[in-house]
């Protein structure tokens, strides 16, 4: 009988603890859909869980660093959801391109247009972002989710290595070592179709030369074969 109760205890402590921590595991968070190298451009999704079984999120806002500016954010269509890019002047320009950059993206807001995030969904928000910075190893994204109730859950607290996890966890963009491709990929695919179009030149090309050397080949064989029929043909006639 004691055995059951110390089981029975166990158990309801084991669940007290798994829904205290439960919230702790379904933060806003960002992830790349591919590598988000320095001083590269990158697509990543900012996901958004909904904690409440009583409320819906009906609006997100993910705010940009100031000591590590972009100069381009843009967002993805997303339906049900309206998109705002918000601007700021650069007290330093940014030098992109050869051209100088006086404004870069502080915040992106996503507003309800028909469509909320329900108890236990969630809801991705693509952004492509550029030029990532060359001289930090992440970006940190505080983000602010807003309920239909008025609720309003801040994720600023930014993680420190080595410490727990805080309360509410502001997403964290790592960056990795520069590719030396900074456009995403474009450039490198850029000549990749240029080597596909030397290579398929290349092929017609030979295609062309290919039955012009057979009737060559043809030709000289008829033409040997034409010097030794008359050859044979003189010594007949002799004979």
């Amino acid at each position: 009988m004691n055995v059951s109760r110390i089981a029975v205890a166990g158990g309801l402590a084991l669940s007290s603890v798994a829904l205290l921590s439960g919230p702790a595991f379904a933060h806003v968070s960002v992830q790349p859909q591919g590598e988000a190298a320095k001083g590269g451009y990158a697509t990543v999704n900012v996901k958004v869980p909904n904690e409440r079984d009583s409320a819906s999120t009906v609006k997100v806002e993910v705010n940009f660093p100031a000591d590590h500016p972009l100069a381009s954010v843009m967002p993805q269509p997303v339906p049900g959801w309206k998109a705002v890019v918000t601007k700021s002047a650069l007290a330093k320009p940014l030098e992109l391109h050869g051209k100088k950059i006086t404004q870069a993206v502080t915040k992106v807001t996503w507003t309800s247009d028909g469509a909320k995030i329900g108890a236990g969904q969630f809801q991705q928000f693509p952004l492509s972002l550029g030029q990532l910075p060359e001289d930090t190893d992440q970006l940190v994204l505080k983000a602010v989710q807003t309920y239909d109730n008025n609720e309003v859950v801040r994720w600023i607290e930014e993680p420190k290595e080595g410490a727990a996890e805080p309360q509410n966890p502001a997403p964290v963009l790592k960056l990795s070592a520069a590719t030396g491709d900074h456009h995403g990929g474009a450039a490198a695919a850029d000549d990749k179709a240029g080597h596909d179009d030397k290579a398929a030149h290349a092929e017609a090309a030979d295609s062309t030369d290919t039955p012009a050397r057979v009737l060559g080949v043809v030709g000289i064989l008829v033409g040997v074969a034409g010097v030794a029929f008359g050859v044979l043909a003189g010594r007949r006639r002799s004979a």
